[in-house]
């Protein structure tokens, strides 16, 4: 991995790391439904304006069936999830309760296929269960009223992003930035129905609306197109190592920007789930390429 490469999966992580701050920040404001309307709109600008000076068009008259189903699993369902959640849990909850992601994914395609998983897999899964038992019964903003509902919420949208990423290895291919694109401008139809019936409680500031172009533009437009050239880089194997660092970025931004405490159990609790989600994965950390970025 080349030291540009390196870059590129720190900043990813340090972006996806901050989609959870910025939902914080944003979510008790505008409410879930126009949080993530103006995230996926911004979100579908900013491609749609990457992809006229790419000149990468959607074809939407062949795949615009995969882009609602793909939007409404990979975006639509699982945004809102967690802007719900973001009113009640800290930042750093939501960023290791979205490390889970790949264990639904690995279990529902073993469901999908019927297919047993391996020993190996079944430890990680195992893993994965205890991590998030430990940060629920020890963190206490799981006692705050409605943080049940708020868990259960976050696990709900890390099974869509299961659903959706097995979705996406069934389905026809689609040049992944068109995925990006296509699914972005689907997710915003898809939650335009719920404005009328989940209005915002207040009204925003100039940094909440700052909070949210961020979300939009930087966590889900740039962030796709960091992610998507990672993958033409260095492969998804070395591309999913985004999944192992995001949740400390989430951490951190949580300590430094909203002073939320940390205890040993939050550390515990996020060595534990992403341990059983590299044993799922098959992730195996290999340290080479620092040597090869540094001669880079």
């Amino acid at each position: 991995m080349s030291s540009a490469n390196l870059f590129r999966l720190i900043f990813l992580a340090a972006i996806w790391g901050g989609s959870f701050l910025f939902m914080r920040i944003a979510a008790p404001v505008l409410g879930a439904a126009v949080l993530i309307e103006y995230r996926v709109l911004f979100a579908s600008l900013f491609l749609a304006v990457i992809a006229l000076v790419l000149k990468k068009p959607l074809n939407l008259h062949q795949h615009w069936q995969h882009y609602l189903i793909l939007g409404l699993f990979n975006s639509a369902l699982p945004f809102l999830m967690f802007a719900f959640a973001a009113r009640t849990l800290s930042a750093s909850l939501l960023a290791v309760l979205n490390a889970t992601t790949p264990l639904w994914g690995t279990l529902i395609g073993a469901v999908w296929t019927r297919q047993m998983v391996s020993a190996k897999v079944m430890l990680g899964l195992v893993l994965g269960a205890c991590g998030v038992a430990l940060l629920v019964g020890f963190d206490h903003v799981t006692t705050k009223p409605g943080a049940g509902i708020a868990i259960a919420a976050v696990l709900f949208a890390s099974f869509n992003y299961g659903i959706a990423s097995n979705y996406a290895k069934q389905a026809k291919t689609v040049e992944p930035f068109s995925n990006a694109h296509g699914s972005m401008w689907a997710s915003t139809l898809l939650v335009l129905p719920a404005l009328p019936f989940f209005p915002a409680p207040g009204e925003p500031t100039i940094g909440i609306m700052g909070a949210v172009l961020a979300l939009g533009v930087l966590c889900s437009g740039v962030a796709y197109l960091i992610y998507f050239r990672l993958i033409q880089d260095v492969g998804p194997s070395s591309a999913l190592t985004v999944t192992f660092l995001s949740p400390l970025f989430g951490i951190l931004w949580g300590m430094l920007f909203l002073g939320e405490s940390v205890g040993w159990y939050t550390f515990v609790g996020a060595a534990i789930v992403i341990t059983g989600t590299a044993l799922v994965t098959g992730f195996r950390p290999s340290f080479g390429f620092l040597n090869k970025a540094k001669t880079a």
